[in-house]
């Protein structure tokens, strides 16, 4: 099993950016895929953003492509989000998730076993 602790949200104008942290306890990190998805209110929890065990493949709802980057330290066991240009519509709940099954990189909650806590980001117009 692996528990992740998400940090590095906060509010923030419309425009600006935050990074967003998840620390992954465990020494079995780099056998991961790593997800980013969000929730507003009101909403289904929705996909944002995945990554491959080593790094090398990236993925990225089509909201967010182009303004978010997410990247991976494995010898730090921490999977990160970078938001650039923020708008309202990315306030949320953002959740990071642990996928251990072999294969593609998947995007959908469901795929995913393992959930942090969340970290609010919200961005005022």
């Amino acid at each position: 099993q692996v528990q992740l602790v998400e940090s590095g949200g906060g509010l923030v104008q419309t425009g600006g950016s935050l990074r967003l942290s998840c620390a992954a306890s465990g020494r079995t990190f780099s056998t991961y895929a790593m997800g980013w998805f969000r929730q507003a209110p009101g909403k289904e929890r929705e996909f944002v953003a995945a990554i491959s065990r080593s790094g090398g493949s990236t993925y990225y709802a089509d909201s967010v492509k182009g303004r978010f980057t997410i990247s991976r330290d494995n010898a730090k066991n921490t999977v990160y989000l970078q938001m650039n240009s923020l708008k309202p519509e990315d306030t949320a709940v953002h959740y990071c998730a642990a996928d251990s099954k072999r294969g593609a990189v998947r995007v959908g909650v469901w795929d995913y076993a393992y959930w942090g806590q969340g970290t609010q980001v919200t961005v005022s117009s």
